[in-house]
């Protein structure tokens, strides 16, 4: 099956579903390096008049360095026959493993980054915005609290939609 570009204003999708339910890969790199990993936060909306992305990584997350360096990341969705992959790919290491061998999915290089041939539907995010959360911005302390416990606050990385495929 091949990719097909499609315009996402016109797909019915429930962003709270993709992301919060389904999960999606963040990726980023090139053919001589990339890496993914799982998330569960992140939006999709609009800003500075622009459709766009947002997805966040903890600094220890070896995917981190991939989305630093590029100009470029995709968010791919998945149906459910894939979810041990998301599982395998939040909660193990590039560093350690070579993530698509393991779980049998198949890189795919397009419009200057990555995604996966298994997937179903890739946003491709450039960016145009990265900032560190910031505890003393936190005005409900208890998110703070419970979600870094580590002190370990994320990366946020805005992405303009660029492109949208939709496997065909």
């Amino acid at each position: 099956m091949s990719f097909q570009e499609i315009d996402l204003l016109k797909e019915d999708m429930n962003p709270f579903q993709k992301i919060g339910e389904e999960w999606f890969l963040i990726t980023a790199g090139d053919e001589d390096g990339y890496n993914m990993m799982t998330a569960s936060w992140g939006f999709l909306g609009v800003i500075w008049g622009k459709n766009t992305a947002i997805s966040v990584v903890r600094p220890q997350r070896y995917t981190k360095q991939f989305v630093d360096k590029e100009e470029y990341f995709t968010m791919s969705f998945f149906g459910t026959e894939r979810r041990d992959a998301l599982a395998f790919c939040g909660s193990k290491s590039g560093r350690d493993y070579d993530k698509a061998k393991e779980t049998g999915l198949t890189p795919m290089f397009l419009d200057e980054t990555v995604s996966f041939e298994e997937a179903e539907l890739v946003l491709v995010c450039k960016k145009v915005y990265v900032d560190e959360i910031k505890k003393q911005n936190f005005l409900d302390m208890m998110i703070p609290d419970t979600s870094y416990p580590n002190q370990d606050y994320h990366t946020v990385y805005v992405g303009e939609i660029v492109k949208a495929y939709r496997k065909g």
